[in-house]
């Protein structure tokens, strides 16, 4: 696809290594909502020009099917910039429109990797943002009890942090959710960066419970 002149000399701004998330929002303040010109900039298929289209896109305009569309372009990344675009899309756009609510939480069963990532990122999100919790978690527990140690690595981990959030905001799942850490053992002894909450269940549950009840 040939870019329009406003398309290539954004692409040329911010197709760089050096490009920083603070660059991509201040120019998707500037441009504000511009779906067509999201779209030029998808199509180039480089990581930075893609993660502005997603801060420029009509959320209007998502179906199903462009959004199936959008996933098969995603996968063509490597997975730590396949992770970030799709949870990218999940919180600027599909967490922000009734419709497009409503199909995330069609996706549990997805026979796409990424829309099953972004089903439970979408479940955990809602715990970790201060909302009331849907009716919907020993559902959601016992799919991850019988569905997580199969799962792909990307899905497994937006499992695991739905039920890190679950336990952490839900204390009646609490015993329930780090029994099951223990259990599969998922990221157990995985290294942590200083000041980062490790992914192993029951001790991000404990670390995570501790700074909320300090806040108390």
């Amino acid at each position: 696809m040939t870019l329009t002149s406003k398309a290539q000399n954004i692409y040329s701004q911010i197709n760089t290594e050096g490009t920083k998330m603070g660059d991509l929002r201040k120019i998707a303040k500037e441009i504000k909502k511009d779906h067509e010109l999201a779209m030029e900039l998808w199509s180039t298929g480089a990581f930075f020009p893609q993660q502005l289209a997603i801060l420029i896109m009509d959320k209007k305009k998502l179906s199903q099917d462009l959004i199936d569309k959008l996933d098969t372009d995603i996968q063509r990344h490597e997975l730590n910039e396949r992770n970030q675009l799709t949870d990218w899309l999940m919180a600027n756009q599909l967490a922000k429109d009734k419709k497009t609510i409503a199909l995330m939480e069609s996706w549990e069963n997805s026979t796409s990797a990424l829309q099953r990532r972004i089903f439970w990122y979408y479940q955990a999100r809602l715990r970790w943002m201060g909302q009331t919790p849907p009716p919907n978690t020993e559902e959601l527990l016992s799919s991850i009890e019988e569905r997580m140690e199969k799962e792909a690595p990307e899905v497994q981990w937006a499992m695991n942090f739905a039920a890190a959030q679950i336990g952490i905001h839900e204390p009646p799942h609490r015993s329930r959710c780090i029994a099951f850490g223990e259990k599969i053992g998922l990221y157990k002894g995985e290294p942590v960066s200083r000041g980062c909450t490790p992914n192993y269940l029951p001790e991000f549950i404990t670390i995570e419970v501790a700074k909320l009840e300090k806040r108390i």
